[in-house]
């Protein structure tokens, strides 16, 4: 997979905080695959400069016209009417080339970021869905949502309204500043030294901006936590009528978010209010040091009532520049926390030294059946907490084992490890003589059907739930589904294979989903089958319905069953007990009853209750 231009060169340390520009050049690569429209946006960037710059000295001409003062040559013997006429012109002309170029880069600049959004999004939803599950356990849903979404949008604002706007008002105030010199330089020296205090006070509320708006994004995600999960789990808060409660919890986690998010306003309001001030504070004294040079004839009217307008223009742009630097304040924080995500290791990846040997072995090597070895297997979900301890064990081709145990035990970690969901921390598992971290994982999954208890059902059509993607014809789905004896369940639906099934499959019953699951493995043909309390939801009859498609489906293939109803695996080949992650009995139903163990036990408590 391609690397992230966001992602940290060093991932096994911490990351420290960055500064901005560092931030900023992380977005860099992403800015040069669109570097026409950028360079079409900064062009345009001079013309309405200097329109907005010249617009204040023709408005001075017209006063210096009108008070018989001195002018541009051409003005010089006109008449008043006609000298108005062509300033006036001329100012329309002005205001024509910064409406048409202001729309036009307004358009460009929110094109590249919305490209470069769609980017960061499309990378950082690549990067998240090859994590292992092992972040999926320790991250809330809520906040990769949150990242993914706002901290996505909030990062195409650093160049859409952020950078390039900043440029703009960085240029337009060089452009007016340059202009003011020219036209009298102790005025315009007077307001350019107001620009140092001022810029000081932004930068110092900014960064206590940049602070807040942190903690309030790390607020947001936990909002949006508690909600996705109270969403998901409703049925639960219903039933144990924990709505007042949970409603307390989300309040109190919606006052945390309030609270920070009026402290970014705070410093935010604080920039605006001390624009205002310092605008009103240069208009004094402009009009003051004018009137001075006034009374000694070093300037006229007209020039004066041009600096009254620079007066206010200076500080348009700096006001500009303060809400766009809040925006890529704000864009810098969303840099961070998806650094924070993209920064996280892909735990499984496939080896790409062995990568080339297997592809030559794959040509040629066609008799692999299905064989499943552990060798010294041990596996930790934390560190030194081990789940699996030291297991040895094989599976010829063909074999139907079963995994029991007492819950907590390990079976479905030992589903986990085998179809590579997780690394091992000590030991090797091999499949058919290959040591699966060879494999490409595609391959690996490729070799496995696994059904699960709660088969998950994606937004969609029937026949893409079966298909998941890949590229089999209707007739082979409509095979695999009646292999499964599910195709009649199918064709009563209301548009059979175009059924449309929402989110989670919530228009189906429980069972009826769990066919599909069978059926989704059915298709695909996998030398393994695991299955994992895969008929637990399934009623009496469906379940009837189903062994005989079980049956079958088993034929010729290396099966795991993970069962706690021990009476449904009794015809098994061999049955692998396990007990605090330990191999502690092996062999078939009969075998083990005899030998009175754990097994034994297990088998006589469940008896015991079916009486």
């Amino acid at each position: 997979m391609t690397q992230s231009p966001l992602l940290s060169d060093n991932l096994a340390k911490p990351r420290r905080r960055e500064s901005d520009w560092r931030l900023f050049l992380r977005l860099a690569p992403y800015a040069r695959r669109s570097r026409g429209l950028l360079i079409i946006s900064l062009i345009l960037l001079l013309p309405l400069s200097v329109a907005g710059a010249i617009q204040p000295i023709i408005i001075g001409q017209a006063i210096s016209l009108i008070r018989s003062e001195q002018v541009w040559p051409f003005l010089r013997g006109k008449p008043l009417l006609d000298g108005i006429n062509i300033l006036s012109l001329l100012l329309l002309v002005t205001m024509v080339v910064r409406l048409v170029f202001t729309a036009i880069q307004g358009y460009t600049v929110q094109k590249v970021g919305q490209q470069i959004t769609a980017e960061i999004r499309t990378d950082l939803f690549n990067h998240v869905t090859s994590l292992a599950v092992r972040f999926f356990d320790r991250t809330p849903v809520g906040r990769l949502i949150t990242r993914l979404t706002s901290d996505v949008e909030a990062l195409g604002d650093v160049f859409s309204t952020g950078a390039v706007g900043i440029v703009s008002d960085l240029v337009s105030i060089l452009v007016i500043a340059i202009t003011m010199f020219a036209l009298q330089w102790q005025l315009g020296l007077m307001l350019v030294l107001l620009l140092v205090p001022v810029t000081g006070l932004i930068i110092y509320f900014q960064q206590e901006y940049r602070k807040a708006n942190y903690k309030a994004r790390d607020e947001l995600s936990a909002l949006n936590s508690t909600l996705q999960e109270n969403i998901v789990g409703v049925n639960v808060v219903q039933l144990f009528r924990r709505e007042k409660f949970n409603a307390e919890l989300f309040r109190t986690t919606n006052q945390r978010y309030i609270r920070e998010v009026d402290k970014t306003i705070f410093h935010d309001s604080a920039v605006s209010a001390t624009l205002e001030w310092v605008a009103l504070v240069a208009i004094a004294g402009v009009l003051w040091l004018g009137g001075i040079l006034i009374m000694g004839k070093s300037i006229n009217f007209g020039t004066l009532s041009a600096f009254v307008l620079y007066a206010q223009r200076l500080f348009d742009p700096l006001r500009q520049f303060a809400e766009k630097f809040t925006a890529l304040q704000s864009g810098f924080t969303a840099v961070e926390r998806i650094t924070d995500i993209l920064s996280e290791p892909i735990e499984i990846r496939d080896s790409e030294s062995s990568l080339a040997t297997l592809n030559g072995q794959r040509t040629t090597d066609n008799g692999r059946k299905g064989e499943i070895r552990f060798e010294n297997v041990s596996f930790a979900y934390k560190n030194d907490e081990y789940v699996l301890k030291n297991l040895n064990f094989t599976i010829k081709p063909g074999e139907k084992v079963a995994l029991v145990g007492p819950t907590g035990a390990g079976k479905s970690s030992i589903i986990r490890l085998l179809c590579r969901l997780y690394d091992t921390t000590q030991g090797r598992i091999f499949l058919d003589g290959i040591n699966i971290r060879d494999l490409p994982q595609q391959e690996l999954r490729e070799h496995m059907g696994v059904i699960l208890q709660d088969g998950f059902l994606f937004a969609g059509d029937v026949k893409s739930n079966i298909t998941l993607g890949d590229t089999y014809s209707f007739e082979e789905v409509k095979a695999a589904a009646e292999k499964t004896n599910v195709g009649s369940f199918i064709e009563r639906l209301p548009q059979s294979y175009d059924t449309q099934l929402r989110e989670r499959g919530t228009n189906i019953s429980s069972g009826q989903k769990q066919l599909l699951a069978f059926a989704r493995a059915a298709i695909r043909n996998p030398r393994v089958l695991v299955l994992d309390e895969a008929t637990a939801s399934l009623d009496v009859a469906t379940e009837a319905l189903i062994q005989d498609a079980l049956d079958k489906l088993l034929e010729g293939r290396t099966a795991i069953i993970i069962a706690h109803r021990l009476s449904t695996i009794r015809n098994v080949d061999r049955i692998l007990v396990l007990k605090r992650g330990q191999l502690v009995e092996s062999g078939s139903h009969e075998e083990l009853l005899q030998q009175g163990g754990l097994y034994a036990s297990l088998y006589k408590l469940q008896m015991l209750g079916n009486d």
